[in-house]
C-alpha cells in the first residue's frame, strides 16, 4: 500500500479528547465499532507532509518528556505510548572501547529505521571484565562515561531506555558478585540468595542505585534521574529466590528497593524485571505457568506487582526454555495464552500496563527455522494488537535481542540482525507502523467532531499496510 493510503488509514481512527487537561486515553468504550467514509476522512483529517519517516515519527522534538503511566497505559506528552522495542544488554561494554563504540550508534540507527522506540540494557557490570562497579561503590569512570554515551546516543535516535540495576544470573556479576564482595568483607554468607536479605549486601546494592540515579551525564550534563531518555528503572533482571519458595524474602526485597528508588527519583517509572511466574498467592492461576518448577522459584506475579512504587508489570516469554527445546506449535499456543493471562491480570487485578520485556527463539533449537521465528513474532504482535485496539493493558514488547552486523561472537542464539533477516525486519517495521498510527491518532484533537469508532481491522491487521 502506498504512503498516501497509509496516511489515510491514520485518519480512519477514533480520537478521544478529555476535558480538564486529563491525559488522553484511547480505547475501551471510547473505541466503539465504526466505519468512516474515506473521502470524508481525506477531506477533513489533518494532512501529513514530508517523508514517510516523518509520518512515523509521532514525537515532536519539543515533546521529549518523561514516560508516565495513566491507568493501564503508558503516556508521553498526554498521548498513549504503546511500545515496540528490543533488548541489547551489552551496549555499555561496547561503548567503553573505541573500537566497538560505533556499533552502539549503528544499532540505534537500525532500530530507529524500523520504528523501535525502547531499548532495555544493563546499567551494571559488577566486578567483571570492563566492570562498571569494580568493588562496592568503586567505579571505573571510563565505563561510566560509556553508559553516558549510550544514554546520549539513544536520545539522538529518539529511543528510550529501560536500565536494569543488576542480574539474578552470574553474567555481568549480578547477585553472586555481591555475595563474593560480602564474603571478602568477612560476612558469613551461605547462598547467593543472601543478596536479598543481608543488610550489608542490600546496602551495597542501594549505594549502586543511588550512584546511577544521581549520575550527571558527561555528554548531556543531565542527571540520570531527570533524563526523559530513560523510560524506566528495572530493579533486577529475572529475580529469583529459590531458597524461599514462599516468596516472602523476594517480596520484602522488592518492597524495600522500590520505595528506595522512588525516594531518590520519583519521576521515572519503576519495574521489577520478573519473568511472570504465578506463585502461592494465586493458586487458581498457577496452571498458566509453563511448568511446576516455575512456582518454586520465589516469585509471585500478582503479589510482587502490587508493591508500592512498582508502576508496571514485566513478563518474559521463553517457551523453548520453559516447555521444550524442540520447536513446535505448542510454543505458539503457550505464547498466546501466557500473554492473554497476564494482560487480563494487569487490567483486572493490578490496574497497570504490562510489558513483555523479553521474547524470542533460539536458532540452535532442534527444528528451528526463520519462518518459525517470524510466526512467533507475529503471534506476540497480534496478541498485543488485540489489546491495543481496545486501549488495553498490553502495553508493548521488547524482542530478545537486536544485533548489528559484525557482532556474531556475542550471539546467544537469539540475535536478530535486521539486514540478514528481511522477513523478520518487515514484521517488526509493520508492527511499529501500526503502533505509531494508534499512538498519534489517539492524541489528536479532532476539529470536525469525530464520531466514536473503532480502529479498522484493515489498519490493524492487513499485512500489506
Amino acid at each position: 500500500m502506498d504512503v498516501g493510503l497509509k496516511l489515510l488509514f491514520s485518519c480512519v481512527v477514533v480520537f478521544v479528547v478529555f476535558g480538564n487537561d486529563r491525559p488522553a486515553v484511547c480505547g475501551g468504550e471510547a473505541l466503539e465499532p465504526l466505519e468512516m467514509m474515506a473521502d470524508e476522512a481525506e477531506n477533513q483529517c489533518p494532512s501529513f507532509s514530508g517523508s514517510e519517516g516523518a509520518y512515523l515519527d509521532n514525537m515532536e522534538d519539543d515533546a521529549w518528556k518523561m514516560v508516565q503511566k495513566n491507568g493501564n497505559q503508558f503516556v508521553v506528552n498526554d498521548q498513549p505510548f504503546y511500545v515496540n522495542g528490543f533488548n541489547t544488554y551489552w551496549l555499555m561494554v561496547f561503548a567503553a572501547d573505541e573500537s566497538t563504540r560505533g556499533k552502539v550508534s549503528e544499532l540505534f540507527q537500525q532500530a530507529s529505521a524500523v520504528g523501535l522506540t525502547v531499548c532495555r540494557t544493563w546499567a551494571f557490570n559488577d566486578g567483571q571484565w570492563r566492570a562498571l562497579q569494580k568493588s562496592p561503590s568503586v567505579y571505573d569512570e571510563v565505563v561510566f562515561k560509556a553508559l553516558d554515551f549510550v544514554v546520549s546516543e539513544a536520545k539522538k535516535y529518539k529511543i528510550r531506555l529501560i536500565l536494569s540495576f543488576t542480574n539474578n544470573w552470574e553474567a555481568y556479576g549480578g547477585k553472586a558478585q555481591y555475595v563474593k564482595w560480602g564474603k571478602a568483607a568477612g560476612l558469613n554468607l551461605t547462598s547467593d540468595d543472601d543478596f536479598f536479605s543481608h543488610p550489608t549486601l542490600k546496602s551495597y546494592f542501594k549505594a549502586h542505585v543511588k550512584t546511577v540515579l544521581n549520575r550527571v551525564n558527561t555528554f548531556t550534563n543531565i542527571t540520570y534521574k531527570e533524563d526523559p531518555t530513560i523510560f524506566a528503572w528495572e530493579l533486577m533482571n529475572e529475580p529469583r529466590c529459590t531458597s524461599d519458595p514462599s516468596g516472602d524474602t523476594l517480596q520484602a526485597w522488592i518492597e524495600e528497593m522500590a520505595v528506595y528508588v522512588k525516594s531518590i527519583d520519583p519521576k521515572h517509572l519503576v519495574e521489577i524485571g520478573l519473568e511472570g511466574f504465578y506463585g502461592l498467592s494465586t493458586p487458581n492461576k498457577v496452571q498458566h505457568n509453563p511448568n511446576t518448577y516455575a512456582q518454586q522459584v520465589g516469585t509471585d506475579f500478582i503479589r510482587n506487582h502490587q508493591v508500592l512504587g512498582i508502576d508496571f508489570a514485566s513478563v518474559h516469554i521463553y517457551p523453548d526454555s520453559w516447555i521444550s527445546q524442540s520447536i513446535s506449535d505448542v510454543h505458539l499456543q503457550f505464547t498466546k495464552s501466557w500473554m492473554e493471562a497476564h494482560i487480563e491480570d494487569a487490567e483486572e487485578y493490578l490496574g497497570m500496563p504490562v510489558l513483555f520485556s523479553e521474547f524470542g527463539v533460539n536458532a540452535n533449537d532442534p527444528g528451528y527455522n526463520s519462518s518459525f521465528r517470524d510466526t512467533l513474532f507475529s503471534t506476540v504482535y497480534k496478541t498485543l494488537l488485540d489489546s491495543t485496539k481496545k486501549g488495553g493493558g498490553g502495553a508493548g514488547s521488547l524482542l530478545w535481542q537486536l544485533f548489528p552486523e559484525g557482532t556474531d561472537y556475542m550471539d546467544d542464539g537469539y540475535a536478530v540482525v535486521l539486514s540478514k533477516s528481511p522477513s523478520t525486519s518487515n514484521i517488526i517495521s509493520l508492527h511499529s507502523t501500526r503502533l505509531a498510527i494508534f499512538n498519534s491518532a489517539c492524541s489528536w484533537k479532532c476539529r470536525w467532531g469525530c464520531k466514536k469508532k473503532l480502529v479498522s481491522d484493515t489498519f490493524m491487521y492487513h499485512d500489506d499496510l
